[in-house]
């Protein structure tokens, strides 16, 4: 049965989870309520309530903008590519991060924005193409490594991230759980990953044996042996005679 859905379903979730946030934004600024206090705040029973609220809630309209739009990229690709463990990856991806961040992340702050779920999907992406191998798996590695590579200076310390007050733990907790469920569904494929289309048909011709990287050190050594003997017999084989070469030859 075709797991795969089309774009249209794969891109409507995340732009309607994207709008809800924009909605609770905008909420806020008309409300004049300050609802950054429903944010993760580390070690608190308080905080633990942004565990599910964090991610809604976003500092201003550029905070909002920088994650609305790497959520909706990667969460469709996830959708669309992935449809098998979109909805688990993101629901572990949201929750354990937060709380991990609740955990490990600096205290005496409030901890809020989409932001370390965005870097979970990048993760998430980037490590299936490491875990799969699938030759899919590896492009939207690429891919992903390519549009946001620039991120991955978020996950340092460093001065202009603490002086922007850039919650730089959520980020790198969020990028060490993608690689976790990476790895946790790196087994459950898709449909269409076990296809192969071969256009120059069966008979075509690998560099490498297809299984090369399957096989253990000492098989390979094996196999060398078995084909050095083989070879050392065919040279060791007499000539048929002059006169035969002829007979089974055409021209």
């Amino acid at each position: 049965m075709e797991n795969k859905l089309n774009f249209r379903d794969s891109f409507l979730p995340p732009l309607y989870f994207i709008l809800a946030l924009w909605a609770v934004h905008l909420f806020q600024i008309w409300s004049e309520m300050e609802l950054g206090y429903w944010g993760i705040y580390p070690r608190e029973s308080l905080g633990l309530r942004g565990i599910f609220f964090a991610p809604l809630l976003h500092a201003d309209w550029g905070h909002l903008a920088s994650n609305s739009v790497p959520f909706l990229v990667l969460a469709t690709m996830v959708i669309y590519f992935y449809p098998r463990v979109a909805l688990r990856s993101f629901l572990i991806l949201y929750f354990l991060t937060g709380m991990l961040v609740w955990l490990f992340a600096r205290a005496n702050v409030f901890h809020i924005g989409l932001s370390y779920v965005v870097y979970g999907l990048v993760s998430f992406v980037f490590w299936t193409g490491i875990f799969r191998r699938s030759l899919r798996s590896i492009v939207l590695a690429l891919i992903v490594t390519t549009l946001y590579s620039g991120m991955f200076t978020g996950v340092l310390p460093t001065t202009e991230i603490l002086q922007r007050n850039i919650s730089w733990e959520s980020h790198l907790i969020g990028g060490i759980v993608g690689i976790f469920v990476a790895y946790f569904f790196k087994e459950e494929t898709e449909e269409d990953e076990h296809h192969h289309y071969d256009m120059a048909g069966e008979d075509q011709k690998y560099f490498f044996e297809r299984d090369v990287f399957e096989k253990t050190k000492e098989e390979r050594r094996i196999e060398e042996v078995e084909r050095r003997r083989i070879e050392e017999e065919m040279s060791r084989r007499p000539l048929p005679p002059y006169n035969d070469w002829f007979s089974n030859s055409t021209f």
